[in-house]
């Protein structure tokens, strides 16, 4: 009977669900690619985003910062 107590007492719990919507994390990924995040919201984060979501978001984030330096070097090469 005691065994069953110690394996049942080394169980971890299961995670919490994650919550965040993708709205949450398209923000908080692009507070990241300025790098101001505060340890709290970084922790919230961290507990709470999609890590599905946070990659797309990333790739958006990093699709939409390239289409805009290539943006800016065609018009100051135009000029």
């Amino acid at each position: 009977m005691d065994e069953q107590v110690d394996e049942q007492a080394g169980e971890q719990p299961m995670p919490a669900a994650r919550k965040a919507s993708f709205g949450a994390t398209l923000k908080a990924v692009f507070w990241s690619f300025f790098g101001i995040r505060k340890r709290s919201d970084y922790e919230r984060d961290a507990a709470n985003l999609n890590p599905v979501h946070v990659v797309i978001a990333a790739l958006i984030g990093v699709a939409l910062f390239i289409g805009v330096l290539v943006m800016l070097v065609r018009i100051a090469v135009a000029k």
